[in-house]
C-alpha cells in the first residue's frame, strides 16, 4: 500500500480544479454516511432531507455557474446494499446543487474491466485514490500525477460514463424502496 495521507490534505482540489472533478465510488457503502443522523432517518423510512445551503452545496453551484463539471459513476449491487441506496435517495441533493451523479450495475462494471477502487480525477491530470477498511472507514488517501496511472483513470472513466445511467433514471429501475 503507498504512503497515505489525510483526505483533508487533498480537500483544496474541490475548490481548486479548472473543470471536471471525477469519481469512481465502488464501495458497498461508507462508514461515514452510516454515521449520520439522515443515514438513520433513511433507514427507518423517514423523510431525510439535506439543507441545500449548506456551504458544500453553494460551492458545487458556484462551479457549475462558472462551467466546471462536477461528476460521478456511483457502482450498485443487485441488490442494492442499504448504503447504496441511501446514495441513490442523495443523488438527488448532489443534482440539485449541479453534479452529474450516474449509475452502473457492478455485473456491467466487472465486465468493463473497472478497478474496485474509489478514487478522483481533478482536470485528466491529477488522481486520488481513497483508501478504506474492510468496516468501510476511510484510512486515507494517496495522489499521484504520473501520468501512466492518470490516464489509466482517465480510460476506466470514459468506459463508466459511457456505460452509466444517469440516477434519476437509474433509480426508476431500481425495484427497492429509494
Amino acid at each position: 500500500m503507498p504512503d497515505l495521507i489525510p483526505f483533508s490534505d487533498v480537500a483544496h482540489y474541490f475548490s481548486d480544479f479548472e473543470h471536471t472533478a471525477w469519481r469512481l465510488e465502488t464501495r458497498c457503502g461508507y462508514d461515514s454516511d452510516r454515521q449520520t443522523e439522515e443515514y438513520q432517518q433513511f433507514l427507518r423510512g423517514e423523510r431525510a432531507e439535506e439543507d441545500l445551503s449548506d456551504p458544500y452545496y453553494e460551492e458545487r453551484r458556484r462551479q457549475a455557474a462558472e462551467g466546471k463539471r462536477f461528476e460521478r459513476v456511483r457502482v450498485v449491487d443487485a441488490p442494492p446494499t442499504e448504503g447504496q441506496l441511501y446514495l441513490l435517495h442523495r443523488a438527488q441533493f448532489n443534482a440539485a446543487a449541479g453534479e452529474d451523479i450516474r449509475n452502473l450495475w457492478r455485473a456491467d462494471a466487472e465486465r468493463l474491466g473497472l478497478p474496485a477502487e474509489d478514487f478522483w480525477i481533478f482536470d485528466s491530470r491529477v488522481m486520488v485514490t481513497l483508501h478504506f477498511d474492510a468496516e468501510d472507514r476511510m484510512l486515507g488517501v494517496d495522489v499521484t500525477e504520473d501520468p501512466n496511472r492518470v490516464v489509466r483513470a482517465c480510460q476506466v472513466r470514459d468506459a463508466a460514463w459511457h456505460h452509466a445511467i444517469p440516477s434519476s433514471h437509474f433509480k426508476a429501475r431500481v425495484p427497492f424502496r429509494v
